[in-house]
């Protein structure tokens, strides 16, 4: 019986893969990888049954495109029987510095299309996320809010010195995930919310 079903937000397609807006994608091909666990083509999502320590998880890249993630996750939590709790989100943000990861087992969307996505389709906001900073793009010198940076930030490939501490940060993240299902909730967000 699944336990865990563990989603990363992305955009399909390999003009996608290294874009800022995938680090989701990326931290579920990291734990794919150390848990030897194959992913298979669906209709709405790349999933990948297998096990993390003990507990029995499904992976989930969706098919959707990110604002539409909720379509391809609802069905499959329905499916799996995985109550909302047991959902946890991986996401790229804005509003946290390159790097930063924050731990939560819920809360609001933040403004986060993928979230709201998820939310309108679950009809709650009670499920876990993992926020993997990407920082704000700057105009002029100064962090901007500006959609048309915004949108060009995360449709872009960091540069390599980014790309190293975005890899360590995916890298953490799925550290992350494993902490959460092995010791909890309370435990991973002591250890990954004071990271530095």
């Amino acid at each position: 019986m699944t336990e865990f079903v563990i989603m990363g937000q992305g955009n399909p397609g390999k003009e996608h893969a290294g874009q800022r807006h995938n680090l989701g994608f990326w931290v579920i091909d990291r734990l794919a990888k150390r848990h030897g666990i194959k992913m298979s083509s669906g209709r709405a999502a790349y999933t990948g049954h297998g096990r993390i320590y003990d507990t029995n998880v499904v992976l989930v890249k969706p098919r959707t495109y990110y604002n539409g993630t909720g379509s391809a996750v609802a069905p499959l939590l329905r499916k799996e029987h995985v109550p909302i709790e047991n959902l946890i989100v991986v996401y790229d943000d804005l509003d946290l510095s390159e790097g930063r990861l924050r731990v939560r087992p819920s809360g609001s969307d933040g403004g986060n299309n993928g979230l709201k996505s998820v939310h309108a389709a679950t009809g709650s906001t009670g499920f876990g996320r993992i926020r993997v900073g990407v920082g704000r793009p700057r105009a002029q010198g100064v962090p901007t809010w500006d959609q048309e940076y915004v949108i060009r930030w995360l449709l872009s490939e960091p540069p390599k010195a980014a790309r190293e501490v975005l890899d360590d940060a995916a890298e953490r993240a799925a550290d992350a995930v494993e902490a959460i299902i092995r010791d909890g909730w309370e435990k991973a967000m002591d250890t990954y919310n004071r990271e530095a």
